[in-house]
């Protein structure tokens, strides 16, 4: 028999099913939309993911206190960085571009009768360019202010319109304990980086929030919660983390296990991308099993169809189809409604990804690899699943076929 033939004649078979067909192909169709979407959802994490590290800043070096092993145990990880480790960094690491150390702190903020609690960030002028921040009003802190421990604030944008609303902040005094600041500028909106919430950040001279706010000093110096260092360029941040590792050993005359911690940027990426793209993986697996069951669906409606086609397959097979002629029909017939409701399912798949993305920060992208494997394994699976009732057609006996009809 013609091919073009079996496959007019199966769809006119199916056609004059609608309700049974579209039910057979809505475990298919779930499968594909699940894959789909799974995969999409994946993608739009790791960019999510990728973006919120990218936000800190560009080929970044974070130093932080305590060891790896330390950092598990105590709720507050030791604080054994100064302020004179960021200068030495800066000083003496060649591939560095600038450092800037930070000292952070939860505190609440007055303006008249108006009071927020805000991450109070004790730093230097390198701050700004480091982390990729922007100025929207005035100006950021200079070396000045730490050199004089001047009173001097800058607002993130979503702490300065609480604070102040369409007021121009500039100029104006908060207070954060018993200490009065004047605002010097106003921060261009950040958003979120990992839950934290940079628009709500307020920054300080460091030299001002440790002898004046927090009182955080040590024998050695001013404490720090970490220290940022940009270099030159990413070939480079293996050779800088190198040389940082050194200088710390030798800076805090360490023998055995480091009192510090210096994290890659690209690391880190490295790692939550494995994550996510692991997540993704499995949810994609999971996904998939409903293919599975979608095919189970196929092969048993099938065989329902090949009991009540006893009499139709007995007619063929007695004016002369043969053998491979009714496996044809019937392959062609279970490879359509697989393939049929894969690109359904692909449809609405995409119709999830878009939905999710308008609603949620995962922008997920429409992997066209994706696509194409998903429809190809739902078409296998209608093949793999429709030659049991296929061979049962095929071998029925025309002469019982037409007693028993």
């Amino acid at each position: 028999m013609d091919i073009v033939e079996s496959v007019k004649m199966a769809t006119t078979t199916l056609l004059s099913n609608k309700l049974r067909s579209s039910l057979t192909m809505l475990g298919i169709i779930i499968g594909n939309a699940s894959v789909i979407a799974m995969v999409g959802i994946g993608e739009g994490a790791q960019k999510f993911v990728g973006d919120q590290v990218n936000s800190l800043g560009s080929n970044l070096l974070f130093v932080i206190p305590g060891s790896p092993e330390a950092q598990r145990r105590p709720i507050y990880p030791p604080q054994t960085l100064v302020l004179d480790d960021a200068k030495a960094i800066a000083e003496q690491v060649a591939s560095v571009s600038e450092v800037a150390p930070a000292l952070n702190g939860s505190e609440l903020i007055s303006y008249r009768n108006k009071n927020n609690s805000a991450t109070i960030i004790g730093t230097t002028p390198e701050f700004l360019s480091v982390r990729s921040f922007d100025i929207a009003k005035g100006r950021f802190l200079m070396n000045l202010d730490l050199q004089r421990q001047e009173d001097v604030v800058v607002l993130g944008s979503e702490i300065a319109q609480q604070l102040f609303g369409n007021k121009n902040p500039l100029g104006e005094q908060i207070r954060v304990k018993n200490v009065s600041l004047q605002v010097i500028g106003v921060m261009e909106p950040k958003g979120s980086t990992f839950g934290d919430n940079q628009d709500m950040n307020v920054y300080v001279p460091i030299t001002t929030m440790a002898r004046r706010i927090v009182g955080r000093s040590s024998p050695y110096g001013i404490q720090v919660t970490f220290i940022s260092v940009s270099v030159e360029d990413e070939a480079s941040m293996k050779k800088a983390q190198f040389q940082i590792e050194n200088l710390l050993r030798l800076r805090h005359k360490i023998v055995n296990e480091d009192d510090f911690t210096v994290r890659n940027q690209q690391e880190l990426m490295n790692t939550l991308g494995s994550i996510t793209g692991a997540l993704t993986l499995l949810l994609a697996a999971t996904a998939a099993i409903s293919l599975f069951v979608g095919g189970i669906g196929i092969m048993n409606i099938m065989l329902v169809s090949v009991t009540e086609r006893t009499k139709e397959i007995g007619l063929r097979k007695a004016i002369g189809a043969s053998q491979q002629d009714i496996l044809v029909q019937f392959m062609i017939e279970s490879v359509i409604l697989s393939v049929v409701g894969g690109l359904i399912g692909v449809g609405f798949g995409i119709g999830g990804i878009m939905l999710i993305g308008a609603f949620t920060p995962l922008k997920g992208g429409v992997s066209l690899v994706a696509i194409a494997v998903a429809t190809s394994i739902s078409g296998g699976i209608g093949f793999f699943f429709g030659v049991v009732p296929a061979r049962q057609a095929a071998r029925l006996d025309p002469i019982v076929a037409l007693r028993s009809a």
